[in-house]
């Protein structure tokens, strides 16, 4: 990697910034103006600004920190102590005329960070998955293997390995199969097993759960895979007291034709070709308190957006968790599939 892959102008758009933080695996860039260094820009400062301003056109000089740290040469040696004080992951090196010579990297086997995070993870693992036909014809969809393991085993070794070890399974189509795969593999954590004996939708099946679970808990479809720091995503919930926290993820598409906006008289008004737009979409993860579990009417059929439409006319308080598109997959489509095969592939 290069060190330029870590800086970015100050009048590259936000969007291109959050793309840029993808490339490097890192959270932090170096902002410049001039080719010289004069900010830096988090993931945590985009993530901030997009809650607060709801501004998807921004630039980086909108959002970035114009004071940032750095270490000159002299001081190199005290880097790995700096960024373990500051909590911080990447850090600059300057030299007397301040250009940046080098960045520091805080590497993650020297300095790794304990990961707590025990609280039930419920995983909607029912559904037919009839848009992965003819593989759910076989199996059902959380058994469907991504590499050497089912889908439904990445999302829980993910939430495992922040210290998660009590999961809850809603299941429905081909029961039977989910419960002997997990009762003939080692783990180290517990399977408790939801019986929605009728279809429930995404949170009707929760009411199944009433007198079983009653501390805050994560909801997860079982076709997505979440590659961000939960603990983090979990104290952003706590830290704004909402009732539920949707995360949400960046999405960004090409419309692959030319756009024509027409007036009201009937002519031309605007023409875009190929148009990119840009805009967030719900992932299918949530932190959600056990309210929402104790107010749900017994064997009713309703989704969780609609359970969070409900919540919002009682001005009850949800947020959103924005991540980048990176950060997401899912495997809701086959050559969605595909891809999350070729991703965690590539990871591993």
């Amino acid at each position: 990697m290069d060190i330029k892959d870590f800086l970015i102008d100050e009048n590259v758009a936000m969007i291109d910034a959050m793309h840029q933080l993808d490339k490097v695996s890192k959270k932090v860039l170096f902002v410049t103006k001039e080719n010289k260094f004069i900010a830096s820009i988090t993931d945590g400062d985009i993530r901030r600004w997009i809650l607060k301003k709801g501004n998807l056109d921004a630039k980086v000089k909108d959002i970035a920190n114009y004071n940032p740290k750095y270490l000159v040469e002299s001081e190199k040696k005290l880097a790995k102590d700096f960024m373990k004080k500051h909590f911080i992951e990447g850090l600059p090196i300057l030299n007397e005329n301040k250009d940046i010579v080098s960045v520091v990297l805080l590497n993650d086997e020297e300095y790794d960070i304990k990961r707590e995070l025990s609280i039930p993870i419920v995983i909607m693992a029912g559904g037919l998955g009839t848009r992965l036909y003819p593989y759910t014809k076989i199996l059902p969809k959380p058994l469907i293997p991504i590499g050497e393991i089912p889908i439904v085993e990445h999302i829980i070794n993910r939430f495992n390995k922040y210290g998660s070890n009590e999961f809850y399974l809603v299941v429905n189509h081909k029961k039977n199969m989910i419960k002997a795969y997990f009762n003939e593999i080692e783990k180290n954590y517990t399977v408790n097993y939801v019986d929605e004996d009728i279809p429930l939708g995404t949170g009707g099946g929760l009411s199944l759960l009433k007198g079983k679970i009653n501390s805050t808990f994560i909801l997860s479809n079982c076709d997505i895979l979440i590659e961000d720091d939960y603990e983090k995503i979990f104290k952003f919930h706590k830290d704004n007291n909402n009732l539920i926290t949707m995360v949400c993820s960046l999405k960004t598409i090409r419309i692959p034709y030319g756009v024509v906006e027409i007036s009201k008289n009937g002519e031309i008004e605007e023409m875009k070709e190929k148009p990119i737009l840009s805009f967030f979409t719900n992932t299918g993860m949530y932190i959600v308190e056990p309210k929402v579990i104790k107010e749900l009417n017994e064997n009713e059929f309703i989704g969780f957006p609609d359970i969070i439409e409900k919540y919002k006319r009682y001005g009850e308080k949800v947020g959103v968790y924005p991540i980048s598109e990176n950060n997401w997959l899912d495997m809701g489509q086959i050559d969605e599939m595909e891809e999350m095969r070729r991703r965690l592939d590539k990871d591993e």
